[in-house]
């Protein structure tokens, strides 16, 4: 895919993995609407965005709140005219044994995690269907398919949106339509105080960085329509503990 004169959706994007990939997304010649929950810090990708030469949309919202995801991609089509990529990235996690867990985090993960996710892409669909070469990335985990002791409704939540990856692989591919599930390990993004893999605090400096995930879903993006890569594992290359 040439990326120039593109447009990408990027939710949780005023920070680590979104804001790196909206960065990356619009160097190589896309333009982007982003969204997270902090206007200012939004904006400053969008300037960033911006001295790249390209432009960002900026939709201060709710990635767990229907109307203001149906809200999201509206102006986004509205504004641009089309929507070739969907990257699903807002999310959010509570750490702590099932027995100590509360209800509220519990849904807060699954009303941002799973059904945020579902709402965003079934919102994009119909725009990414007209573009006949589009692609959906979800940023799952290596918490989505590896286990570990006070990560009962984080990796419950990333095993959901695993499922739904793999699902919506097989159902939109006939529509031109590329999902790629990218499950990080360990990244340097403040999002974790312990490794997906083993519940204890990570070495920074061995850990991923945020430009390593966008340069992977990058390459994944630039493949040709014929190429899917619909599942990536990355990790750290030594351990982060």
């Amino acid at each position: 895919m040439n990326l120039k004169g593109k447009v990408a959706v990027i939710s949780g994007a005023s920070k680590g993995i979104g804001k790196q990939t909206a960065l990356a997304l619009a160097q190589a010649g896309a333009d982007v609407a982003i969204s997270a929950r902090s206007k200012d810090l939004l904006e400053e990708v969008a300037a960033q965005v911006g001295q790249a030469g390209r432009e960002a949309l900026v939709f201060p919202g709710d990635m767990s709140v229907e109307r203001e995801i149906g809200e999201f991609v509206t102006k986004a089509a509205d504004h641009f005219g089309r929507l070739d990529i969907l990257v699903n990235n807002a999310g959010l996690g509570y750490f702590a044994p099932v027995a100590e867990l509360t209800t509220g985090q519990w849904d807060q993960m699954f009303n941002l995690n799973v059904r945020g996710v579902f709402l965003l892409t079934r919102e994009a669909l119909p725009h990414l269907r007209k573009a006949g070469e589009s692609v959906i990335v979800n940023i799952v985990s290596l918490s989505g398919k590896n286990n570990f002791a006070g990560g009962g409704g984080y990796a419950a939540s990333k095993h959901a949106v695993l499922g739904f990856s793999r699902c919506l692989m097989l159902e939109e591919r006939k529509n031109g339509i590329r999902v790629l599930a990218i499950c990080p390990g360990s990244v340097d993004t403040g999002f974790f105080d312990v490794d997906a893999e083993g519940m204890m605090k990570p070495n920074l400096e061995k850990a991923l960085k945020t430009e390593d995930i966008a340069d992977t879903i990058l390459h994944m993006i630039r493949l040709p329509q014929r190429a899917l890569i619909s599942e990536i594992d990355i990790r750290p290359a030594l351990p982060t503990s």
